[in-house]
């Protein structure tokens, strides 16, 4: 099983020359990042889960309905908000959508498990930093999904002959003949494949003048949505099964 999911996060970098961009313009290269992803979603007829980022919830609730109606899971992404401000955008998504919020995916700022089941969550999703060097270090970990304290465990997929996490930096910079490989390799030893992006990837840095590191930069923006498209091309053509998180897990 493929497991497609996506962080809808604002670009925090830097401006070249002294410039600078606005919260609200950052927010719409977010919202414009995620319209683009929506569309290749819909014409690959690929259902997916956005984790969106806890602190804009209340300014992306027409984006966020949009994703909903069309199907895909609605998550949230802690980047580090309290304990209480988690509670009030789970209550006012609940309340927008009608439908419940299972998921929580987190990176360097953790709330611990119970907290999260107390709130009703049903999953957690943790993620690790991803850079340059990431993906050239040897990492053996887990990769089921386990249940602790009542809520579901659901680590970073690995490739278990390359090693190399499953993570945004890593779809960016490899060769998709390479990636689909490993897609393939790993389904044949693994139960699923989490594959995450960042919705700041697809940010066309010819318009936007961001301090962005060279690396990051290649196959970004449109690059990146034809990437995007490739993979979820090769997957319908070779009829592979993907999931929204909340449906695979439950």
């Amino acid at each position: 099983m493929i497991l497609l999911t996506f962080n809808i996060v604002n670009i925090e970098a830097k401006c070249k020359n002294g410039t600078d961009i606005s919260i609200d313009e950052r927010l719409k290269i977010s919202i414009d990042n995620t319209k683009a992803i929506l569309r290749i979603l819909n014409k690959q007829d690929i259902k997916a889960s956005f984790f969106v980022e806890v602190s804009l919830v209340e300014e992306l609730q027409n984006l966020i309905k949009a994703i909903s109606s069309q199907g895909h899971e609605i998550a949230f992404y802690n980047k580090n908000s309290s304990l209480q401000e988690i509670e009030n955008a789970k209550r006012i998504t609940q309340d927008f959508l009608e439908k419940q919020i299972r998921g929580i995916r987190q990176k360097d700022y953790k709330i611990f498990d119970q907290d999260l089941k107390i709130m009703e969550f049903n999953y957690i999703s943790n993620i690790d930093n991803a850079d340059i060097l990431f993906p050239f270090k040897r990492l053996k970990r887990d990769t089921e999904i386990v249940e602790q304290d009542g809520i579901s465990i659901v680590p970073e997929s690995i490739s278990p002959y390359s090693q190399l996490p499953y993570n945004d930096f890593v779809f960016q910079i490899l060769p998709m003949k390479y990636y689909q490989n490993m897609v393939f390799e790993t389904l044949k030893k693994d139960d699923f494949v989490l594959i995450y992006l960042n919705s700041w990837q697809f940010t066309d840095f010819s318009r936007y003048q961001f301090e962005v590191p060279f690396y990051r930069r290649l196959n970004s923006g449109k690059k990146m949505e034809d990437k995007l498209d490739a993979l979820l091309t090769w997957i319908n053509e070779k009829e592979m099964a993907t999931s929204r998180m909340k449906d695979y897990i439950f």
